[in-house]
């Protein structure tokens, strides 16, 4: 059967080039002669072309509409088909040059298509044809007038408070239950209407939008999107450091009322802090990063996914802050809506911080309100209450406070800021850059805390057990502050009326930019990276990217910090005190002095648990410790390990303990050139800020007590004789601590702190010591910097008193005469001797 040729369609280029077309028909205009003669060319091109065909060249229609080729006018300038108007000149000419002509199909037998593709409309990827509620209409708000992006903010606070704070009488009728609401359009108290209306209904257009379209056109349209969170795990940190800087560092940099830090790196107090509701922990590493070991955090969050992530502080010691989580502690939920917790986490921080509460508290609570973000408000108020709670109940006299809020309409909201506003010096609510504009999101800052807050305190906690008590009911507690003490004070609610205006009007712009920015992919905003720039110069944050800490080799990472070959002062053995010896300490009040309880080692610690010794001989290796513990990174100690003891017979317990004698590096710190005094107490003061209270069965961190020379004295009134395990049944010597821990005692380290060819004496006249220069013979009331005896000088020139059998230290002890170790009477008469001279 001969089998049938159907006729060759010929491809007209035109189909791989209508993408083009359509972008040269929106952005291209002009057109010139030389524009027209090509088009001409490609019009009689196309005729002797299609001169095969079956229908001939003469019965075609003209191009675009054309009178022809005889025709004197241009045909695609002057005859165009207002069918195709929307198309300029230089399109349709190109259009016409690759065979189309109106009317007609593409391709050679005209089988084609005869309409233009049209551009797409379609908004996102889930399928063609889906138009998105509220993106076929116009927001007619004009988004372009908004105030150019800058780095540079100014906090606004609310007029004084002059009113008293208000006491547990005034309170008790405060609360009023009612109707649970669920509707926030009504709210036009400290509100106008027309914004209030503005603000929801904007959100509501983005109700049934794709998350990922929102956040593409977020991402392009926020002018300070490009911050991000730097080298901290999170956009939190660069929210804490924006809002520190604009509140003039007042939470990393405490001050008093005349301006004055109230602490200093150098004094003994650590700057303690705490942080809620905010897993996984960038306000808390923003801290950290910036004090160091100088500041001690608590903090409490949920359990579960969103709990505090310390493995993924890379650029702040997670050492330094302690998760706790309510009742049961580290085994708690952490939800800060059970009283129960609240009361639980109080105790532990008043009970870590001398009774005193912390400095400041950060919270950033907050949870998915995905489709419900009008009421967005409503559903956190139990959250936003128990959060101002939590500041009121452990943050010091004189201490701040930060919290997330949302939408501040409703009158539950407005009371609990007034009853803050009652309850610190100033507050502010403002709105950070790095806070993206198009969210209700903004921040309560309070500055110093009244004396004499209890009763709203416990007037809060009833609150909230009343809020727990109605969570399964139609009921609510929806004022707790009445309307009219609210409005009687009009510089607080004309305060609260404008900044829930501003704020509305800012989030307004924001939304229906964001609306215009999905509309149009190609709007951008151009100076994303010069803010960006200007703001980490503005709050002092180094640009530089997030890169998790190298793991490194502990002899690797000594020989990094000592920045020597020479470690020949580390393996130095101590002089051994003896009759023979003891005119070393003449100058008795060149020295200090330290029970031994152990051997010692030199401590690194390169994060978490991983701790390594050494005992100072080159040929010997860092060992990992067998201990449960954790030091921050770049931490280098001069330790015993002791075992020490509580209580005695048969309910003794025995635990090893970490005894530091000596400091080089505290977190990368190098002390190794300060005084010895003032290496003892950083070394305290790092202590206690890695010691973790809630985990007895970690082993504990100490540093060694330290006493004068001259004050050899109290030492022994702490030495008496015990029952230990390992005494079979006979008493031992045992000296007791600071923390009712006693141990076995080995001798006494004798440490030289003062540096040739200085010494210190004693004014007889002046009642007061003095430094004296042996070498030019002259003298002074003033520390001599170069008489700071630097840790290789105490480490090299000590000295140690071996303490053991024919020793005599207590009453019931015999001396050995024929030992060359003296007693602790010998000693005594030789410092008492040399002290008068």
């Amino acid at each position: 059967m001969k089998r049938r040729t159907e006729p060759t369609e010929v491809i007209s280029p035109l189909n791989s080039k209508k993408k083009k077309f359509e972008e040269l028909g929106l952005n291209l205009s002009s057109t010139s002669d030389d524009d027209t003669q090509c088009s001409n060319q490609a019009t009689q091109e196309s005729s002797t072309s299609d001169s095969g065909s079956d229908s001939g060249s003469e019965d075609r229609k003209p191009v675009f509409g054309a009178l022809g080729n005889d025709a004197k006018a241009d045909p695609l300038t002057e005859g165009t088909s207002s069918r195709f108007a929307m198309y300029n000149s230089v399109s349709q000419k190109l259009m016409a040059k690759m065979g189309f002509r109106e009317g007609e199909g593409l391709g050679k037998f005209g089988q084609g298509r005869k309409d233009i593709v049209e551009t797409s409309n379609q908004k996102g990827r889930r399928g063609l044809g889906l138009t998105l509620k509220g993106f076929d209409g116009e927001l007619n708000i004009d988004w372009r007038d908004e105030a150019p992006a800058t780095a540079y903010e100014e906090a606004d606070w609310f007029p004084e408070c002059t009113t008293e704070i208000p006491d547990e009488e005034e309170l008790k009728d405060w609360m009023k239950v009612g109707k649970r609401k669920l509707i926030i359009d009504d709210e036009l108290e400290f509100c106008g209407e027309e914004l209030l209306s503005g603000v929801l209904k904007c959100k509501s257009v983005f109700d049934e939008l794709e998350g990922e379209e929102m956040r593409r056109a977020r991402t392009r349209s926020n002018p300070y999107e490009m911050i991000r969170g730097v080298f901290f795990l999170n956009r939190a940190a660069m929210k804490m450091a924006n809002l520190d800087h604009v509140f003039d560092n007042m939470f990393t940099n405490p001050k008093d009322t005349h301006g004055k830090p109230l602490l200093k790196d150098r004094d003994p107090e650590l700057l303690y802090f705490a942080d809620v509701c905010a897993g996984p922990g960038g306000f808390s590493e923003y801290v950290l990063w910036r004090k160091k070991w100088h500041a001690k955090g608590f903090g409490m969050t949920l359990k579960g996914p969103n709990d505090f992530k310390l493995e993924d502080f890379y650029s702040a010691s997670s050492e330094l802050f302690e998760p706790y989580y309510g009742e049961g502690g580290v085994d708690g939920d952490g939800d800060i809506t059970r009283p129960e917790n609240i009361t639980a986490f109080r105790n532990f921080v008043l009970d870590n911080t001398d009774r005193k509460g912390v400095h400041f508290l950060m919270a950033d609570g907050g949870f998915s309100v995905e489709g419900q973000e009008n009421i967005q408000e409503i559903l956190s108020k139990q959250l936003t209450l128990c959060q101002f709670l939590m500041g009121l109940s452990i943050i010091r006299t004189g201490g701040h406070f930060i919290c997330k809020t949302f939408d501040l309409f409703t009158p539950f909201s407005v009371g609990l800021v007034y009853l803050l506003y009652c309850c610190f010096e100033r507050v502010s609510i403002f709105k950070p850059v790095t806070s993206r504009p198009a969210n209700s999101e903004r921040y309560v800052v309070c500055r110093g805390l009244k004396a004499g807050i209890d009763d709203v305190r416990e007037y809060l906690f009833a609150v909230n057990i009343k809020l727990n008590q109605l969570r399964n009911s139609d009921q609510d507690v929806n004022h707790v502050v009445p309307l009219k003490v609210i409005k009687g004070d009009t510089d607080f609610s004309d305060y609260m009326t404008r900044s829930n205006e501003r704020h509305c009007q800012i989030q307004i712009k924001a939304l229906a930019k964001i609306h215009a920015f999905v509309l149009d992919s190609t709007l951008s905003e151009p100076r994303q990276a010069d803010i960006r720039k200007d703001c980490l110069q503005l709050w002092e944050i180094p640009d530089q990217v997030r890169v998790a800490p190298h793991s490194s080799d502990a002899k690797y990472k000594f020989y990094q910090l000592i920045q020597s070959k020479d470690i020949e002062v580390f393996g130095h053995k101590p002089t051994p005190l003896t009759t023979k010896t003891m005119d070393k300490i003449a100058h008795v009040y060149d020295y200090r002095c330290m029970v031994s309880g152990g051997e010692h080692k030199f401590l690194l610690g390169l994060g978490k648990s991983q701790i390594y010794t050494w005992d100072g001989r080159p040929t010997d290796r860092w060992t990992k410790v067998d201990l449960k513990t954790e030091l921050p990174r770049e931490t280098l100690l001069s330790v015993e390990i002791v075992n020490e003891l509580k209580g005695e017979g048969k309910a003794q317990r025995k635990i090893s303990a970490i005894h530091v004698l000596d400091a080089l590096f505290l977190n990368g710190k190098d002390v190794r050139d300060s005084h010895f005094n003032l290496r003892i107490q950083m070394a305290e003061k790092f202590v206690k800020a890695i010691s973790k209270p809630s985990r007895p069965d970690m082993n504990p961190i100490r540093v060694k007590e330290v006493y004068r020379l001259e004050d050899m004295e109290k030492i022994f009134l702490r030495l008496e004789m015990k029952l230990t395990k390992s005494s079979g049944g006979m008493p031992r010597l045992s000296y007791t601590g600071r923390d009712d821990r006693h141990f076995v005692p080995a001798g006494l380290y004798i440490i030289k702190t003062v540096n040739d060819p200085w010494t210190m004496a004693f004014s007889k006249s002046h009642k007061r010591k003095f430094f004296y220069n042996l070498k030019n013979k002259s003298s002074t009331y003033e520390l001599p910097l170069d008489s700071v005896a630097p840790f290789h000088i105490c480490f090299g020139e000590r000295l140690f008193w071996e303490w053991g059998e024919g020793v005599r230290l207590h009453d019931s002890q015999k001396h050995d005469p024929t030992s060359d170790r003296p007693s602790k009477d010998r000693v005594l008469a030789f410092i008492h001797e040399h002290l008068n001279n």
